[in-house]
């Protein structure tokens, strides 16, 4: 996936890296999640990807009309330490040992790190989840990708202290303004602590996936 490459800062991804994926409603936030994990398994990584916001046989119904070839591992749990538990036992395995990890999850703000035994979920419940999940990523030197819910006017949902936790934050949105790139889709690096931020690509958004369109930097190249 080369504009999601070129967002990185064309390094790819660090060993133990975090990654806020955000995305405006509707730009495709999930597609290009299981696109990438298709893509990882099959540049040699183990993925699983985890969804607490839709259910598994919405994710087969996308997997199918996105034609992914490389299969990855797909969970549906909400509760952080029962899906770190399930990634360790994964990761145990003889098979997966000397692969590089990826855990995709969908999405932060629908997951639940057990505080409150009730299963309420509140603003803080998201950081304390993040902050386990982070911890997880560094612990170990794998990468966790969360995507994170925004509202209408994309302004990130919950407490700005997510963006302070993780290591990179790339925004999906969809082009408004530009005539001639009207419902393009977007993808930017608004942090990144490994590659630079500032990297922008256009998206043509198909049945069957993404189409680059356009590559940009700071520099407008």
């Amino acid at each position: 996936m080369g504009y999601f490459d070129a967002v990185l800062g064309g390094e790819g991804f660090t060993p133990s890296m975090v990654t806020l994926f955000t995305g405006t409603p509707g730009a495709g936030k999930t597609t290009m999640m299981l696109t990438l994990a298709n893509s990882l398994q099959g540049h040699g990584a183990q993925v699983v990807f985890n969804t607490a916001e839709e259910s598994l046989h919405q994710i087969k119904l996308t997997t199918d009309r996105l034609r992914l070839k490389h299969p990855f591992m797909v969970g549906g749990e909400d509760n952080v330490a029962s899906l770190l538990k399930g990634c360790d036992a994964i990761r145990a395995k003889e098979e997966y040992k000397d692969r590089p990890f990826f855990l995709i999850i969908d999405s932060l703000q629908c997951m639940n790190d057990g505080y409150f035994k009730s299963g309420r979920i509140t603003s803080a419940t998201a950081e304390r989840s993040l902050q386990l999940l982070t911890s997880y990523a560094k612990e170990h030197a794998v990468n966790v990708i969360v995507i994170g819910q925004v509202t209408k006017d994309g302004k990130m949902a919950g407490s700005n202290k997510l963006k302070h936790m993780v290591d990179s934050h790339i925004h999906l949105s969809v082009e408004t303004k530009d005539d001639d790139l009207k419902g393009r889709r977007i993808i930017e690096t608004q942090k990144n602590r490994f590659g630079g931020a500032g990297h922008m690509v256009f998206l043509k958004l198909g049945r069957t996936g993404f189409r680059e369109v356009m590559r940009l930097s700071e520099s407008g190249v």
